[in-house]
């Protein structure tokens, strides 16, 4: 027969050991209010419940203090895109801080999948749910059962729950304003979706991007050269740089909607023998991670997951007010931006 396992110590086995009463060892170890027990009596019982690696039952402290000391994380499509690592971290590292533990579900995308996550979560009575989105988009979850804090990271609730957003109005602001400032005055801003201005199931966040870039660029009195593109993908990036230089070769910088369109405008601009930033500035948004590996690294503005997330646990549990919240977006310069070049390029 094969040894057989000691038990786990237990909260009488410590009283025993420390030469104190169960209710007294509770007491310390859970922290508890109105003790006038001693200093020398506390130090002694931790040391105890130390020394025989004693660990409290989260059962049975949950049923004490009416909290599971759990919160749950439903996501959408989170976990199975590029933007998971940053959103998860936030939430787990923020969760480990408070010494709260986190259940993750998954909807793939599917409303009712996601109202049966929420369900789950109340079920398993979390302290609180984070709605993690893929997209910063107007959803309508079934929140009905839902008694304990709610909060959405990138995107936001019909039922007007807490939310937590980039600014995407200040980050277009800055990114306009880091090519004016360096001197462009002729600018094609690629990607502008039509479905995604006027729909906020689509996008609660793209307006306020494209606001905040024309708002610099009436404010300089300088024309901006919009392209419409049907998705923000490479392959239109790369069809809607050659119909922009073809109509407007004295353009001297492009703005793209995303690192995956600015992707294409590199290739486009390489096959027709324009230099990045030499003879055509280029930035963007997002700050993929391959936006650090083009040659010449990409000037682009980083979307904030993992900080969004951690203020969102934190309004879960109380350390910040809920209400909304605009997440700033840093310019991660790099070296794709540059003053004009003189000359005009060739169509």
């Amino acid at each position: 027969m094969g040894k057989r396992r000691s038990r786990a110590p237990t909260l009488a086995d410590v009283a025993d050991r420390a030469g104190m009463s169960k209710a007294a060892v509770s007491m310390i170890l859970n922290d508890r209010p109105g003790s006038r027990l001693s200093e020398e009596a506390a130090r002694r019982v931790r040391s105890v419940a130390e020394e025989m690696g004693y660990r409290p039952n989260p059962a049975a402290r949950s049923l004490r203090l009416g909290t599971t000391r759990t919160i749950g994380f439903v996501s959408d499509e989170v976990t199975l895109t590029r933007h998971a690592s940053d959103m998860i971290r936030g939430t787990l590292d923020t969760a480990r801080g408070h010494e709260h533990t986190v259940l993750m579900a998954e909807a793939g995308g599917d409303p009712a999948q996601l109202n049966e996550a929420i369900e789950q979560m109340v079920d398993r009575r979390v302290d609180g749910i984070l709605l993690g989105l893929m997209s910063a988009r107007l959803i309508d979850p079934d929140t009905s059962r839902v008694e304990v804090p709610l909060v959405i990271v990138n995107g936001r609730t019909t039922s007007g729950h807490a939310s937590v957003l980039p600014d995407e109005h200040a980050a277009g602001r800055a990114v306009a304003e880091l090519l004016l400032d360096a001197g462009h005055r002729r600018v094609g801003v690629i990607g502008p979706l039509a479905a995604a201005m006027d729909d906020p199931t689509y996008s609660v966040t793209i307006p306020d991007r494209f606001a905040g870039i024309h708002e610099v660029f009436a404010e300089r009195g300088v024309e901006e050269l919009l392209v419409e593109t049907s998705a923000w993908d490479a392959e239109n990036g790369f069809e809607r740089t050659d119909a922009l230089i073809d109509t407007h070769p004295e353009v001297t910088a492009i703005l793209a909607a995303n690192d995956s369109v600015a992707f294409g405008v590199y290739q486009a601009l390489s096959e027709r023998g324009l230099r990045i930033p030499a003879d055509m500035s280029v930035a963007s948004f997002d700050n993929e991670v391959l936006a650090s590996l083009q040659r010449p690294g990409l000037t682009t503005v980083h979307l904030p997951y993992e900080e969004m997330a951690r203020r969102g646990v934190e309004m879960l549990l109380g350390d910040r007010p809920r209400a909304d919240e605009l997440v700033p977006m840093p310019v991660v310069v790099r070296d794709s931006v540059a003053a004009p070049s003189p000359h005009v390029h060739a169509g």
